[in-house]
């Protein structure tokens, strides 16, 4: 940072004037935060690939259905049989569900199955814009009017039935997983920093940046960003953790002047100036890699990048101009008990990571290959990852009322029951449409066309479930069919046809994705640390850690967690969140590398690097991965995923890959590391290789 933007945060009036500007700002947006949860796009177009053929059938049906309705299949089972009574009260409840809420069409039913056990009503709920938010309360309006009779069991299913479950289950968002996440937090820095004071600044400075995050965010919703329930939970535990991290690093670097400066001011100013170059590259990489969701098809994922990527820079911003006038106006008692004074030693040089990076130095080039291999054998269990999506019943951790309804309308009906696939076509073809759609394989029963407008509304019931392999089959041979239809401009979607567009659409997004985002992160370690070798080395040992992270979890997932499959967005978001937030912690040792290698040469830089920020690097990671685990908390399988994949992953960056595997080839490649820049000749130049012990027991020179 320059010396004028240090004055400004840090001089001795204007420090006051940072503080003002960030309260002016959280009493401008506070308020705005807690509306986001209103501004969020929870309906089904908001998830899916914008192009996609079941997206382009949603907007068609408009003409015939409200945009906002969700069915409800109520069932009804009797293992023994139902009796006349069941049937009599089944039929009355059928009336009744027309008084829960308002309907988009007439309740169907009920439909009593031919083995004699079961029974279904179709109620086809109109909830409205943000509907998604609204069906709990008539789902349990519905099992409030037909439960209650002993031995007659009642389930609510179909897409109402999920939506509730799913509202359900996101209503954690908003209190677990932040004071989850809060707690994470607060824990790792009262152990960091051995101090009962000092932790709550980073914390207050975070959640200021969280809540202004969210306020602007809320702002762009209103004015078109995509905003969801999966967006709004993750922009939380990202701001806490990486802004917990750039507190880390400063106040580390901000202790380290403290005892070289008497004047607290002069300590802070040269603390940002050579902090922050390191911080600003990290969140910019975060960002970054952040913002190249965007060029996703699915809609989810593209409005994931931005509200993400705000969400960063609030932290980057508050991190580097709140704390700090924070800092600097609290003084050095903060630190107490251990107060860091004028003079003081500095202890970083005796330390664990000073006697760790002596010990790789005795032989760089065995750790560094041992390291790699072992990763490389983590990485072999990515063989048991299947990404091909969850269907509805592993998609919850346990056994939501909708999953159970589901297995008991396929176990008395065709499977595919309440949740049709859907065909629009031209009206001037509804009878070969109908025949040909009733006459294909896997279709079960086809409905009278309803037309409007010029065009045809069907609905077919699939013999297979509604999120199977078969019922996928199914739906690609109704697709083949019509569009070699000529002349009926027939297209086929319906909640099978969904998850088939969306399994498709992010497997795109992740080969499109995960390149781009190589790139960027290359080009700003290009930039930041002038070199190509560097870079390249670098990211290759985040990708290796990658890699080996889902390997590891998807063996777990599997064999120990006993879930089936994972979300088809897994590998793409575990990616960018793992490259881009691991190469934070090579971006801190580096920088702090290649400072120190211009004083001392590379391989002396590399273990006084190692020995400087060993420590906050490790409680760095300790935060961000605390801070994805608490994602855990939520009963959503794919949260539980992503949160433990990436919590795994940035351990591995922290304790193995930035501390053991880059410190040994730091050591191995020496100054060619610095290759092109003219630092690869005047490190070597610097301090003859023989001359730096890397083998006593004495500490590390720190300069």
């Amino acid at each position: 940072m320059s010396n004028a933007a240090t004055r400004i945060i840090v001089g001795r009036r204007s420090k006051w004037a940072v503080l003002v500007f960030w309260l002016l700002l959280i009493v401008a947006l506070g308020s705005l935060a807690g509306k986001l949860t209103g501004a969020e796009q929870n309906d089904t177009k908001s998830w899916l690939p914008g192009n996609a053929e079941s997206t382009k059938v949603i907007d068609e049906q408009k003409a015939f259905q409200s945009p906002n309705r969700f069915t409800a299949v109520v069932v009804y089972e009797r293992p023994d049989g139902l009796t006349a009574d069941d049937k009599a009260k089944i039929s009355a409840d059928a009336q009744k569900y027309s008084t829960v809420g308002s309907l988009d069409g007439s309740v169907s039913g009920p439909m009593f199955s031919t083995d004699g056990a079961g029974a279904q009503v179709v109620v086809p709920l109109d909830l409205g814009h943000n509907g998604w938010n609204k069906a709990p309360k008539l789902v349990k309006k519905i099992r409030a009017i037909g439960g209650g009779d002993p031995g007659l069991s009642l389930h609510v299913t179909g897409p109402a039935g999920y939506a509730a479950d799913s509202a359900d289950a996101f209503k954690g968002i908003d209190g677990t997983l932040l004071y989850a996440a809060l707690g994470v937090v607060i824990l790792t820095l009262l152990v960091t920093y051995r101090s009962p004071i000092l932790w709550l600044l980073p914390v207050v400075s975070a959640g200021i940046a969280l809540v202004s995050a969210q306020g602007f965010i809320y702002l762009l919703a209103k004015g078109g960003l995509t905003v969801n329930a999966q967006s709004a939970g993750i922009v939380t535990v990202l701001v806490l953790g990486a802004g917990t991290d750039y507190a880390l690093l400063l106040v580390a670097r901000y202790r380290e002047e403290l005892r070289r400066h008497e004047d607290r001011h002069e300590a802070m100013a040269l603390a940002l100036r050579r902090s922050g170059p390191a911080i600003v590259a990290s969140a910019s990489t975060v960002a970054l890699g952040m913002l190249c969701l965007y060029l996703a098809e699915m809609n989810s994922t593209k409005g994931l990048g931005p509200v993400l990527a705000i969400g960063v820079g609030f932290a980057l911003a508050a991190m580097l101009s709140l704390l700090p006038a924070l800092l600097v106006i609290c003084g050095r008692w903060l630190f107490w008990p251990k107060r860091p004074t004028f003079g003081s030693a500095e202890p970083m040089s005796t330390g664990m990571w000073a006697r760790t990076g002596r010990r790789i130095a005795t032989r760089p080039r065995t750790v560094w290959i041992g390291t790699a291999a072992a990763l490389v054998v983590m990485a072999i269990g990515t063989i048991d990852l299947d990404a091909s999506g969850l269907t509805n019943k592993a998609s919850f951790r346990g056994h939501p009322d909708s999953v159970v309804g589901e297995t008991v309308l396929a176990k008395h009906f065709p499977a595919g029951s309440g949740t049709p696939v859907v065909v629009i076509a031209n009206a001037s073809q509804s009878a070969l449409v109908k025949h040909v759609f009733e006459t294909t394989a896997g279709i079960a029963s086809v409905s009278d066309p309803v037309e409007r407008n010029g065009k045809a509304f069907f609905e077919g019931t699939m013999t297979a479930p509604p999120d199977s392999d078969a019922g996928y089959r199914t739906v690609d041979r109704v697709r083949a069919t019509f569009h070699a239809l000529q002349g009926a401009d027939a297209k086929v979607g319906g909640f099978t046809a969904t998850n088939l567009d969306v399994i498709r659409a992010t497997k795109h997004d992740r080969k499109l994705i995960i390149p781009i985002v190589l790139l960027v992160v290359f080009v700003v370690l290009a930039l930041l640390l002038r070199a190509l070798v560097a870079p390249v080395v670098l990211i290759a040992t985040v990708v290796l850690s990658f890699a080996a992270a889902l390997g590891i979890s998807a063996v777990l997932f599997k064999h120990v967690f006993g879930f089936h499959g994972s979300d088809t967005a897994f590998p793409l978001f575990v990616f960018v969140f793992l490259v881009a937030l691991g190469i934070d912690y090579n971006i801190f040792l580096m920088t702090r590398v290649r400072e120190e290698a211009l004083k001392g040469g590379t391989r002396l830089g590399a273990l006084t690097g190692l020995a400087a920020t060993g420590g906050v690097i490790t409680s760095a990671g300790v935060v961000l991965a605390g801070t994805f685990a608490v994602l855990a908390t939520l009963p959503i399988t794919a949260f539980t995923e992503m949160g433990f994949t990436v919590a795994l992953g940035v351990l591995l960056d922290t304790l193995v890959v930035r501390s053991v595997l880059v410190t040994a080839l730091n050591l191995d490649i020496g100054d060619k590391i610095w290759w092109p820049s003219a630092l690869a000749r005047k490190a070597a130049a610097t301090v003859p290789a023989q001359s730096v012990d890397l083998t006593g027991d004495e500490p590390v020179s720190v300069g």
